[in-house]
């Protein structure tokens, strides 16, 4: 398992790469994801990497995307190399029943199956231009669900906070198709709890540090700027329709 000295060093050596010139820092449209090695590819990042400033910085997204998700890929295709029936399946499928996955690559899978679907998630659900407000059925079903959205806010603001070391907080669907605010450690992802994730806030320290340090409650306070609810409340919709 990736230990948080082993993040912090791969921050520090990109950060070091930028400062030297080999990342191309000026280069800030998004680039295509990287040429898949195996069945399971990098997803393209959907918006150039300064698209989020001054929330997430570009250097941070760049790191983020083409080292951090681009690792979690590698290494899962690597996990899944010599298992052709699994190859087959989409990582939402591999880590919803984790059972089924042989032993001898069960935690491959489970490490970076689920960082591979968390930041999938996570790419997609933040931008500076959507609704910065649930809508539709998911905006009523939060005020009902939490008194308010600014309720909603506080709640899953103090589940970020709270995760010790590394992980993520959450609003999933529940198995009886309830709203509910989680947290997972690592790469842990909520499909393998039974539960289908409509928004994922990342707090490994990769995630924000470039930019915050140690300074978690501003990242936390950022990343609420940048949620788009249009794409948080589609996922809702056709979950419960």
């Amino acid at each position: 398992m990736t230990t948080r000295r082993q993040i912090l060093s791969t921050v520090a050596a990109s950060a070091a790469a930028v400062a030297a010139g080999l990342l191309q820092p000026d280069r800030l449209s998004a680039q295509a994801g990287a040429p898949a090695t195996g069945p399971f590819a990098l997803p393209p990042l959907p918006y150039a990497f300064d698209a989020l400033e001054p929330y997430i910085d570009a250097q941070t997204m760049q790191i983020h995307h083409d080292r951090h998700h681009a690792a979690y890929v590698d290494n899962l295709n690597k996990a899944v190399a010599n298992y052709p029936d699994l190859a087959k399946k989409p990582v939402e499928e591999l880590v919803r029943d984790l059972n089924s996955v042989p032993e001898a690559i069960r935690t491959a899978v489970r490490n970076h199956g689920g960082g591979h679907a968390n930041h999938t998630l996570y790419w997609q659900i933040m931008s500076k231009s959507g609704a910065k407000e649930p809508v539709g059925e998911l905006a009523k079903a939060i005020d009902k669900r939490f008194g308010s959205f600014s309720a909603f806010q506080d709640q899953i603001t103090r589940a970020a906070a709270g995760v010790f070391g590394s992980g993520w907080a959450w609003l999933c669907l529940d198995q009886a198709k309830q709203l509910a605010i989680t947290t997972s450690p690592n790469q842990d992802t909520p499909l393998s709890m039974g539960h289908v994730p409509l928004l994922g806030i990342d707090v490994w320290e990769h995630a924000y540090y470039l930019k915050y340090q140690n300074r978690r409650a501003e990242y936390l306070a950022a990343f609420q700027k940048v949620v788009n609810w249009d794409i948080v409340s589609g996922r809702y919709a056709k979950l419960v329709a």
